[in-house]
């Protein structure tokens, strides 16, 4: 492999914008790594692009082990790290783990991915963790006691706005432990993209399939452009935790999502959930 190529590592990336940002980032100075769900819809999109595809299924912590395992035996460093994976669950039911999906999905699989690559990140010498996060995150309520909404009522809007909020939380967790080994991290709302987004809650499904949808929704091709930019422009201190609302900075979030004890604290809980303590 040429030095001169970025290693770019991208979950979620068997369809909608995740395809599409396969799609545009692939080239011959991208060693292009793209994870997927299901390995039958991840084929095509690897076989298109030339990228190495592994699979995992975020709702088993067993599988995230794995495919960290498998992508830290593939590459020396990795550049930029985008954790599109995700998207809305039903609240009632739980992981294998014993999660609630929205939670454990959006939020705990790639927070144990990233740290258990976060050798190979800083090993490029400096590097770039994209969260796709949402404007979602405002109906949020992160609650350090109650991470999987055992006490209190969950429902779909709610359990995936606080895991987006999560997201945005956690990017900021990064950008305040690792700036030494200058990895940085930024978090960014894509937009209403009209995809699969919502195939597994009934709910928001049918909402994105409604017929006023294509009023208030983007193409995919618009909302995968804030994924493609940030993959481009890589490690920048300068958006060293930043939320954006696709390409604009300080986009619209929750007013727990600069809270300290927040930041702290669903870091350790992450880490003791997921057994990197």
């Amino acid at each position: 492999m040429a030095s001169e190529q970025r290693t770019i590592v991208l979950t979620g990336a068997s369809d909608g914008i995740g395809a599409i940002a396969a799609r545009a980032l692939a080239g011959p100075s991208t060693n292009l790594i793209l994870v997927g769900r299901s390995s039958q819809k991840l084929a095509p999109i690897a076989a298109e692009t030339g990228a190495t595809p592994f699979t995992a299924d975020f709702a088993h912590l067993s599988q995230v082990r794995d495919l960290a395992a498998q992508i830290a035996g593939s590459v020396d460093s990795i550049d930029v790290l985008m954790n599109n994976a995700g998207g809305t669950f039903n609240p009632s039911q739980r992981t294998a783990d014993g999660h609630e999906p929205n939670f454990q999905i959006n939020h705990l699989a790639p927070f144990l991915l990233t740290n258990l690559l976060r050798d190979r990140l800083a090993a490029a010498g400096s590097s770039l963790v994209l969260n796709t996060a949402s404007v979602g995150n405002l109906a949020g309520s992160v609650d350090l006691d109650d991470l999987d909404f055992d006490r209190r009522r969950a429902f779909g809007g709610r359990t995936y706005g606080t895991a987006k909020l999560m997201n945005i939380l956690f990017t900021r967790g990064i950008a305040q432990r690792w700036t030494d080994d200058k990895i940085y991290s930024a978090a960014v709302h894509p937009g209403p993209a009209a995809t699969s987004f919502g195939r597994d809650s009934r709910l928001v499904g049918l909402a994105y399939r409604s017929p006023i949808a294509r009023f208030v929704t983007i193409t995919p091709e618009q909302g995968a452009a804030p994924l493609i930019a940030f993959a481009e422009r890589g490690a920048d201190p300068s958006i060293n935790g930043v939320y954006f609302s696709r390409h604009k900075p300080n986009g619209l979030e929750n007013r727990q999502a600069h809270n300290q004890r927040l930041i702290d604290g669903l870091w350790e809980k992450s880490a003791e959930l997921t057994g990197l303590n």
